[in-house]
């Protein structure tokens, strides 16, 4: 008897959770004239040189600051295949017999800092590895923080953030040294 309470009960919940129940009141309308709130990544693209007077380093300035709650990603583009860039995200690797290579970089809400890391003489490096690097950097905005993607998967970022490649200009920063 216990059984068929138990069943009787569980079709119950089962029949009362997929009942809808009428639909509350629309709420109010928003001020007049003013839109909605729009979520917008910010994406641009960058170079940079490397060397003993920037200190490997490059820093430049968000203007306007960005939201405390924002994510800076930085991608650097690793190679060409064809037309097409292959972009990867910093933080970067390679193995010299010399030592290791890291680009890298960190931020704040009023700038970001791209720069050369890793226990290696980066005055031995050639041209290849410290001038005309370029970069692409996406700010992701808070909203997107608890998102369940791969944020070092340049593709799945832009498609997530609705970003194509026509979104990514070439600008000259403020930089400072």
């Amino acid at each position: 008897m216990n059984k068929i309470y138990s069943m009787l009960a569980l079709i119950g919940l089962i029949a009362f959770q997929a009942c809808e129940g009428p639909e509350g009141p629309i709420g109010p309308p928003g001020p007049e004239g003013e839109p909605g709130i729009n979520i917008v990544s910010e994406v641009f693209e960058v170079d940079a040189d490397f060397n003993a007077e920037n200190g490997y380093a490059a820093i430049f300035d968000f203007d306007p600051a960005i939201v405390e709650s924002d994510v800076v990603l930085a991608f650097i583009e690793w190679e060409k295949s064809g037309e097409s860039s292959v972009w990867r995200a910093l933080p970067q690797t390679y193995f010299f017999e010399q030592g290791v290579l890291i680009y890298n970089h960190d931020f704040t809400s009023t700038d970001f800092r791209l720069f050369l890391d890793g226990p290696l003489d980066y005055s031995q490096l050639s041209a290849d590895w410290t001038q005309d690097q370029t970069f692409r950097i996406v700010i992701v905005p808070g909203d997107f923080a608890g998102a369940r993607i791969d944020f070092t998967n340049y593709e799945a970022v832009t498609e997530m953030l609705g970003v194509d490649e026509e979104d990514f200009h070439k600008v000259q920063l403020k930089q400072k040294n």
